[in-house]
């Protein structure tokens, strides 16, 4: 089942437009977007095949965690991660 996965990391400074960017070509393979400009956090939402929600965030984690080093961002502590199922997503939409 696939999951859309969002994860921020905060730190302890401005994250500029560039480095978002970076990160936006690294989650790119994921079906992924990026943000985090202006912000002091970076996140993305990115698209992971995952038997459950657990699951997905601990493959999330990891393929986050090497987009972020690809992009040359701080490698800060993720604060949060949230799933929604396609099947939930879908319900969603049909209501």
């Amino acid at each position: 089942m696939k999951f859309s996965v969002s994860v921020i990391a905060e730190g302890d400074r401005e994250i500029q437009l560039a480095e978002v960017v970076e990160l936006a070509d690294a989650v790119a393979p994921l079906n992924g977007i990026a943000s985090g400009a202006g912000s002091m956090s970076y996140g993305a939402q990115i698209v992971i095949d995952a038997t459950d929600s657990d699951s997905a965030v601990d493959a999330a984690l990891i393929a986050f965690a090497d987009a972020v080093r690809r992009a040359g961002l701080p490698e800060w502590p993720v604060t949060r991660a949230e799933t929604i199922s396609e099947t939930d997503d879908m319900e969603h939409w049909d209501q």
